[in-house]
């Protein structure tokens, strides 16, 4: 198979956008991208440190810069922060470069996987899960908005979550192509 633009997984925090993208990546034989590393490479902090110093807003102007430049380049799989997609200039670079797959999970889904991280800047609140409730009401239109949707399930290995992507790339024939 080859991958003919470069593949952006959107979702929520939790959703799989790494774990599955890594596999994702390595059953299409490119390279795999985080979004989120590329800016902490960039910054030399963390997230978490560039929210607190700098200011969300910031952030946000530089993980487009990093999805512009990322699209640019050779056809890979990029994961994206969950709030990347929210915003109207990074959904219009996707869909004009490359391909969105929205990898859906279900709140109580994110919740367990997410629940015991430190390292979601934006769960750091006196109640966490109704954050998270916020953030899902507030970003599910953004994400509905994405080329392709998989669904997520806790029954599901990350290998079959990947098998579930290659399988809704195949059905585009300007993304995929069986060789």
């Amino acid at each position: 198979m080859t991958l003919k633009k470069t593949v952006v997984m959107v979702g929520m925090m939790g959703a799989g956008k790494t774990a599955v993208g890594t596999a994702l990546a390595r059953a299409l034989a490119v390279p795999f991208v985080d979004s989120d590393e590329e800016i902490v490479r960039a910054a030399d902090r963390s997230i978490a440190e560039i929210f607190a110093r700098d200011g969300e807003a910031f952030f946000r102007a530089r993980e487009t810069e990093v999805i512009a430049r990322l699209l640019r380049g050779a056809p890979c799989i990029l994961s994206t922060g969950g709030g990347a997609y929210l915003a109207e200039a990074n959904r219009k670079l996707i869909h004009e470069a490359g391909i969105s797959v929205w990898l859906r999970a279900d709140l109580e889904l994110l919740w367990q996987r997410v629940r015991h991280k430190t390292t979601r800047p934006l769960l750091r609140t006196s109640n966490p899960r109704e954050t998270l409730r916020g953030l899902y009401d507030a970003r599910l239109p953004f994400y509905q908005m994405a080329d392709l949707l998989v669904d997520s399930s806790a029954d599901l290995s990350v290998e079959d979550m990947a098998q579930r992507v290659v399988d809704a790339l195949a059905t585009r024939a300007d993304v995929l192509e069986r060789t």
